[in-house]
C-alpha cells in the first residue's frame, strides 16, 4: 500500500472506522470462496458488512443468509451477453426479480452464499463487477445513456467513464474512503447525469483559451441527498477529457485523508464541502493537480434521465427508443427478450437510465416500426401514462434492512391508479423511498414519499 492511513490516529473514529483499520474491506473478496464451500454459518457476524465492498448486503432478515447483489454498469451501456448475462444470474439464482437501480446499476436478491462464486465468474467473463457497488468506496459512475449517440451530448464519455472506473475497481489506494463516493461524469447537456445530487460531478464546459473554444468539464462538489440534503456547487476549476481521471484521484484523495470518520451521518464528503467552502475545496485540489479557471457550463432544460419514445441519434440513419421498466423492475424473461430484440433490430446494447429505465439504440430507421410493434412493448412501452412512466422507488422493506415500508409494489399501485383517475398533460414525477437514505431520490421529484415510523396514542411504535 503507497499510501499513508493519515487518519489511523484521530480521537473518536467509529467503530466502523476502527474495523476498517483492522481489515480492508476488499478483503472480504478472498474470503468468499472459503464461505462459500462452508456455508452461511461459517461466516462471523463481523463479517456481515464487510460483503458491501463486494456489492453484496444481506436481506431481511439478515439471519436467513440471502444476499442483495449491486452489478455495475457505468454509464448504464451494456452488451447483449452482459444482458443475456446478468437475465440468467436472476433466472438461476435470484428469482427471476431484477432490479434498475437510480445509478443505472442492476440489482439482485435472493442470492446465497454458495452461489457468490459462479456469479462472480459468470460477471467475469463477459466484463462485469459487483466490486464498489456498495460500501465505503468509489460506487459505479453514472454517465449518459445516450453517450455516444446522443445528438445533445458537448462529449462522448463513454472511454472517459472506463478509464476512470477501471482504474479505481479493486483499487486499495481508494478502498477505505469514510463512507461512499458518488461520482457522475457526462457530456448531456440536459443534464441527465442529475449532477448536483452526487459528491462529484464533470459536468459540460467550455472554455476559450486564446480566442478557441475549448470542450471539456467543470466540476460540482459536494452533493448528496439522505436525510440532509446538499446540492453540489461549482469549483473553480476547467477538466479537459484527459484530466478527468487526473482530478478523480485528485478529488477522492481529498476524501479520503479529510474526509470526517468520526461520525457515520457526517462521513459524506458533502459536509466536508460545506465546511470548508467551495475556494478551500478549489485550492486543495489544485495542490494536487493543476487546472485552469472554469469555463462556462453548458447544461439546458434538465430531463431527469427520461428518454421515452424514438428518437434520432446523431448517426444518420439511426434511432434509440426509450422504453418504460414499471418502478425499475424486469423480470428475467422480460431482460432476454429485450437483449434478444435489441440484437435483432440494433447492435445489441442495452442502456439502464437512472430514472429506473431501459433505451435500445442503433435501430435503423426503417425497423423502427416493427420493433414497436413486439409485443413485449405492450407491457414496457415507448409511450407510457404520466403517472407511471415517471415513478420511482427504492428497494423498500422487501429486502432492504433499512427500509421501514414497503415501497415498490406500492408506488406502482398508486401511479396505476392516478393514470385511471387524473389527466395530466405534462408528467407528474413521483418518488417513493422507505427510509431517509433516499435510494429513490425523493428530494428531486415532484412529489416525494418517505416511509417513517410513527408512535400511536399508545405512545407505542
Amino acid at each position: 500500500m503507497s499510501y499513508t492511513k493519515v487518519w489511523a490516529e484521530r480521537d473518536n473514529l467509529s467503530k466502523e472506522e476502527k474495523r476498517k483499520l483492522e481489515k480492508d474491506g476488499l478483503d472480504i473478496l478472498n474470503d468468499i470462496p472459503k464461505y462459500a464451500k462452508e456455508g452461511f454459518d461459517s461466516i462471523p457476524k463481523e463479517d456481515w458488512n464487510h460483503f458491501k465492498w463486494a456489492g453484496l448486503y444481506l436481506q431481511k432478515p439478515k439471519e436467513d443468509g440471502y444476499f442483495m447483489m449491486r452489478v455495475n454498469i457505468p454509464s448504464g451501456i451494456l452488451t447483449y451477453d452482459q444482458a443475456e448475462t446478468l437475465a440468467y444470474i436472476a433466472k438461476d439464482y435470484g428469482r427471476d426479480v431484477i432490479d434498475i437501480t437510480t445509478r443505472q446499476a442492476i440489482q439482485f436478491h435472493w442470492l446465497t452464499i454458495e452461489n457468490i462464486p459462479d456469479i462472480f465468474d459468470r460477471l467475469s467473463k463477459v466484463g462485469l463487477s459487483t466490486v464498489g457497488a456498495c460500501g465505503d468506496i468509489m460506487r459505479t459512475i453514472v454517465g449518459n445513456p445516450l453517450a455516444g449517440i446522443d445528438p445533445n451530448e458537448l462529449l462522448d464519455t463513454r472511454e472517459i467513464v472506463k478509464d476512470v472506473y477501471w482504474y479505481f475497481q479493486r483499487n486499495e489506494e481508494f478502498s477505505n474512503l469514510p463512507r461512499k463516493f458518488k461520482i457522475s461524469i457526462s457530456g448531456n447537456i440536459n443534464n441527465a447525469q442529475n449532477a448536483e445530487i452526487n459528491c462529484l460531478s464533470f459536468v459540460p464546459a467550455v472554455k476559450n483559451v486564446d480566442g478557441k473554444d475549448i470542450e471539456g468539464f467543470n466540476i460540482f462538489a459536494g452533493g448528496g441527498l439522505s436525510s440532509k440534503p446538499y446540492l453540489a456547487q461549482e469549483l473553480d476549476v476547467f477538466v479537459t477529457p484527459d484530466q478527468v481521471k487526473e482530478a478523480t484521484i485528485a478529488m477522492s484523495t481529498i476524501y479520503r485523508d479529510y474526509g470526517y470518520r468520526e461520525k457515520r451521518h457526517r462521513a459524506r464528503l458533502k459536509f466536508l464541502v460545506a465546511d470548508w467552502g467551495t475556494e478551500k475545496v478549489t485550492e486543495k485540489l489544485l495542490e494536487l493537480v493543476s487546472l485552469p479557471s472554469k469555463g462556462k457550463t453548458i447544461l439546458k432544460d434538465w430531463n431527469a434521465g427520461y428518454f421515452y419514445g424514438v428518437h434520432p441519434q446523431k448517426q444518420e440513419g439511426l434511432s434509440y427508443v426509450g422504453l418504460s421498466i414499471p418502478v425499475g423492475r424486469l423480470s428475467s424473461e422480460q431482460l432476454i427478450e429485450l437483449a434478444s430484440l435489441s440484437k435483432e433490430y440494433g447492435n445489441g446494447e442495452i442502456r439502464t437510465s437512472n430514472s429506473q429505465n431501459i433505451v435500445i439504440p442503433n435501430i435503423p430507421n426503417e425497423k423502427v416500426e416493427q420493433f414497436l410493434g413486439e409485443s413485449i412493448l405492450d407491457d414496457l412501452t415507448h409511450e407510457p401514462r404520466k403517472f407511471i412512466g415517471h415513478s420511482v422507488s427504492c428497494t423498500g422493506i422487501e429486502y432492504c434492512n433499512l427500509a421501514l415500508v414497503e415501497t415498490k409494489a406500492r408506488m406502482k399501485n398508486i401511479a396505476e391508479l392516478l393514470d385511471e383517475k387524473v389527466a395530466f398533460d405534462v408528467p407528474v414525477r413521483i418518488h417513493m423511498v422507505g427510509c431517509p437514505n433516499s435510494c429513490g431520490q425523493r428530494q428531486i421529484a415532484d412529489i416525494g414519499l418517505q416511509g417513517i415510523k410513527m408512535k400511536t396514542k399508545d405512545s407505542k411504535w
